[in-house]
């Protein structure tokens, strides 16, 4: 089993992350992970934090020489902000008295968390709930994407929408249908859709989102909008049907909801084939270079809970960021009068970086069942019984069935 956890606040000093349960000599460099922090700063609407921040991760332990060492990774990724904190946020009590923040957004966890954990100052609660985590998040994923390279497995996504604006194109129904084979490589889609500044598929779309972009801006307002996540490569039979926490895809749905402001997923075309036959939603077995597969791809990559071989598909919905430029109404705590929202510094929207890092969350659910199903101390070991599960699979199958 393997595991992540991160700490820090958005403030602090850094953001740091353990990991533990990765296999022993995995290779793996601070510029591999550096690159994904990089793609999550990226994109068009973002505030004035991405352009403060460059972030660049710092490897403490577990890593020798450039390879894995089977003991826990930790990792820190530091604020450059912090020079700016450092009273406001100091570990230790200070002389100085800073103003307490009374006024919760709406929208985000500012009241929830005030509630929960009895602050008296919702700065407590802004800085550990803000997106700046997901930072860490995308370090850890990282280390889970390079172990998943080692078996071909990829991860790529692009932008559908944003403020409701999609492209004329059906992007997204080429990659449920059959053009999406087993043999197409995801982290293509991520090299074209990373081309574009909103990481969206073609440039006439990419003009109109960013022309609502502009508008939510003078607006003094924000944006959400709509995902994919594609990984290929993957094999049959990660995850189980045997008890609800052992489902692959409850598990890549709660990954991909646990992400901020996401409050919606769906694998394959999800609430869409609740209107549809039954003919028209399910995917018909063929044998094909000595292998089960499908026609189609309507399922998204599960059937069951259990990975099919297929190419698995996401598709998530990110709400619009919750601070505004031009408030909306709340409470002052220190008054409980009526006022309006305080403002906090803030992108206007955020989705492009969002699917990057569902891309992180991804990958992570796909290394926790696929290390769950094949094991392995080293990772020539988990290559081992990789191979010997895959070269056998149809055989074994046939063999039970047809006893030839």
């Amino acid at each position: 089993m393997i595991e992540f956890l991160t700490a820090g606040e958005s403030h602090g000093q850094a953001l740091t992350t353990i990991i533990s349960g990765i296999p022993s000599n995995l290779k793996i460099s601070a510029d591999y992970i550096n690159e994904q922090l990089k793609r999550r700063q990226a994109g068009y609407g973002r505030g004035m934090r991405m352009k403060i921040e460059t972030d660049k991760v710092e490897i403490l332990s577990g890593i020798r020489y450039g390879k894995t060492l089977g003991s826990p990774i930790s990792m820190m990724i530091k604020n450059r902000d912090w020079e700016n904190w450092t009273e406001i946020m100091s570990v230790e009590t200070v002389k100085n008295k800073f103003e307490k923040i009374t006024i919760p957004r709406p929208g985000h966890a500012d009241l929830v968390g005030t509630s929960k954990y009895n602050y008296d100052d919702i700065r407590n609660s802004i800085d550990r709930s803000s997106a700046r985590e997901t930072a860490a998040r995308v370090a850890a994923g990282s280390v889970a994407r390079k172990f998943l390279d080692e078996f071909g497995i990829k991860i790529g996504s692009f932008v559908e929408s944003i403020g409701g604006v999609y492209s004329k194109f059906s992007h997204a129904e080429r990659f449920l249908l059959n053009k999406l084979n087993k043999n197409y490589n995801a982290d293509l889609l991520s090299k074209l859709s990373d081309k574009s500044s909103v990481r969206v598929l073609d440039k006439i779309h990419e003009e109109k989102i960013i022309n609502k972009i502009k508008l939510a801006k003078k607006r003094g307002d924000t944006l959400g909008g709509t995902f994919f996540v594609i990984a290929t490569g993957v094999p049959v039979g990660l995850g189980s049907f045997i008890q609800y926490e052992t489902k692959f895809d409850a598990d890549l749905a709660h990954a991909i909801m646990s992400i901020h402001a996401v409050k919606g997923v769906e694998i394959g075309p999800g609430f869409e084939s609740a209107e549809k036959y039954g003919s028209e939603v399910h995917d018909e077995i063929i044998i094909k270079d000595k292998t089960f597969t499908r026609k189609t791809n309507r399922a998204g990559g599960t059937e069951g809970g259990i990975t099919t071989g297929m190419p698995i598909i996401i598709r998530a919905a990110m709400k619009p960021i919750a601070t505004l430029m031009s408030p909306i109404g709340s409470i002052d705590l220190s008054t409980m009068k009526s006022i309006q929202a305080r403002r906090e510094r803030s992108d206007f929207v955020a989705v492009p970086a969002c699917a990057v890092i569902a891309e992180s969350m991804v990958a992570w659910t796909l290394a926790k069942s696929f290390l769950s199903k094949f094991g392995g101390d080293s990772i020539e070991e988990t290559k081992d019984n990789y191979k010997s599960y895959t070269s056998k699979l149809f055989s074994r199958i046939k063999k039970n069935f047809t006893g030839r």
